[in-house]
């Protein structure tokens, strides 16, 4: 049994190695948006480019992040976490150092490589570590830490584009891997799963790894109309039907289907789809609008994003512990509308727009709406299978959730009219942001709709979720095993 105190001089440095290495995640996941315009003036890119900028790194942690969650338990959830945290500060010098668009792109990609194998274990080696008394602290710790380091991110990258230039924002990264990696051989125990059998899922990440891969290219790319998009459409749909084909025949899959027979969780999985496709095209877009069409420094547009995130860590708790004693069906339905009025609320915005009158409003709605469902939502998805399975439900969740946000980031654009230029026209950009937030605010609706119709009181013996503060826009908490292996 774990036996390191919160209290105790151990107990502290584990606190602060997984804060210091979630945080490095989450901040990438915030700062890059902000940082943008520059880099695609600066290295010459169209907006393709832009796309893929984000996307290449959520493209290869969603893909690969159930599989990280594996390899920790196996190999030592201390030796995979500081890989990961290596690779991603390498990564990040390799994207600071990057001389074009295209090096830029490959090494995002594998800045997502290194996220998916330090971002399941900063809440691993918690709950590996920690007496079971001090446990849930020690989660709230590490919860809110991480969300205060989201928080921050679009304010820190606006500072670090309008002062020291975008690469700073990957650079940013080698110092903290500097100072996390050696606290984390010294300080933190190893821990392992004795019940891992060694056997992974290799066939079944590649495979939705490729299929996220041409899908993206193709909805990116689908602008030209060439040969190639076409067979990138359907090499992703042949890719989607020999995962699910692998998953159903493998003796040990990353995602076992079966798990799709509560059809509770299928449908909050439905919910997640919608909403958080709808955010990650939302603060993709939104951090490009403020600064292209209503002309505010990167500082500004980062630090106007704030409202959400704050009101995220401010009251998800609170958010939660109602949704325990109303159900999650309402939660989940009021919510996503709360997002959608925030959305429209957006149309608002444009040239000459005002923070105060203009922007500030829509992101207090929205904020309001993401408070309302995140806890919810995570409860839920904990909720509708079996103990046991906890940890691969919330896994599961958490890569659906950061596969959304994908595809809305590579289909947005195309939808609304975007050219390979919009982001060097104000006119043409806010045009099209407007067709692309009614789009986001339709998808958000259907999201509540499915709530409306499907989402049931949760059982009272249910597993309940151990993250009570929530800062991260881009994906729900991962939540682990408190017993049992944990997948996820």
């Amino acid at each position: 049994m774990p036996d390191v105190r919160i209290a105790s001089p151990q107990g502290k440095w584990i606190l602060l190695t997984t804060v210091l290495g979630s945080s490095m995640a989450m901040l990438d996941s915030t700062v890059v948006n902000v940082a943008l315009p520059r880099i695609g003036r600066d290295l010459d890119a169209q907006l393709a480019a832009l796309q893929w900028t984000v996307n290449a790194y959520m493209l290869t942690l969603a893909g690969l992040i159930l599989l990280g969650g594996s390899l920790g338990d196996h190999y030592g959830r201390r030796k995979v976490f500081v890989i990961g945290v290596v690779w991603f500060a390498s990564a990040s010098l390799l994207c600071g150092l990057a001389p074009n668009a295209g090096v830029l792109i490959a090494a995002r990609a594998l800045q997502g490589v290194g996220g998916a194998l330090l971002t399941p274990g900063s809440l691993a080696l918690i709950q590996a570590s920690f007496h079971p008394d001090d446990r849930g602290r020690a989660v709230g710790l590490w919860s809110g830490f991480g969300g205060i380091g989201a928080a921050v991110g679009p304010f820190l990258g606006g500072w670090l584009v309008d002062g020291p230039g975008w690469r700073w924002v990957f650079l940013l990264n080698v110092p903290l891997a500097l100072l996390c990696a050696p606290i984390a051989v010294r300080h933190v125990p190893e821990s392992a799963d004795g019940r891992s059998h060694g056997r992974f899922d290799v066939p079944g990440a590649v495979l939705g790894a490729l299929t996220l891969a041409f899908l993206t290219y193709a909805l990116i790319e689908a602008r030209e109309g060439s040969l190639v998009v076409v067979v990138s459409a359907v090499a992703g749909v042949a890719a989607g039907i020999a995962f699910v084909y692998v998953e159903k025949h493998s003796p040990d899959p990353m995602m076992p289907l079966d798990i799709f027979a509560s059809r509770q969780f299928t449908a909050v999985n439905l919910v997640t789809l919608c909403v958080y496709a709808a955010f990650g095209g939302f603060f993709f877009l939104a951090a490009l609008e403020l600064q292209v069409a209503v002309g505010w420094s990167a500082l500004a547009a980062g630090t106007a994003l704030l409202p959400t995130t704050a009101m995220m860590l401010l009251f998800s708790a609170r958010s939660g512990a109602l949704a325990d004693r109303i159900g999650p069906r309402i939660p989940l339905t009021v919510g996503p509308l709360l997002c959608a009025a925030g959305m429209l609320l957006m149309l608002r915005v444009g040239p000459g727009a005002s923070y105060p009158a203009d922007v500030l409003p829509a992101l207090l709605v929205l904020g309001t709406g993401m408070v309302t469902l995140v806890a919810p939502l995570t409860s839920t998805v904990l909720g509708s299978v079996d103990t046991a399975r906890a940890g691969l439900a919330s896994g599961i969740n958490n890569a659906a959730a950061r596969a959304a946000g994908l595809i809305a980031v590579a289909a947005l654009p195309l939808l609304a009219g975007m050219g390979p230029e919009a982001y060097r026209s104000a006119d043409a950009f806010d045009d099209a942001f407007h067709k692309a937030m009614l789009i986001c605010a339709g998808v958000l609706v259907v999201g509540s709709a499915t709530a409306f119709a499907t989402v049931r009181s949760l059982p009272p013996d249910c597993r309940r979720p151990e993250c009570r503060t929530h800062g991260s826009i881009t994906a729900p908490p991962l939540e682990g095993e408190r017993a049992g292996k944990r997948i996820g």
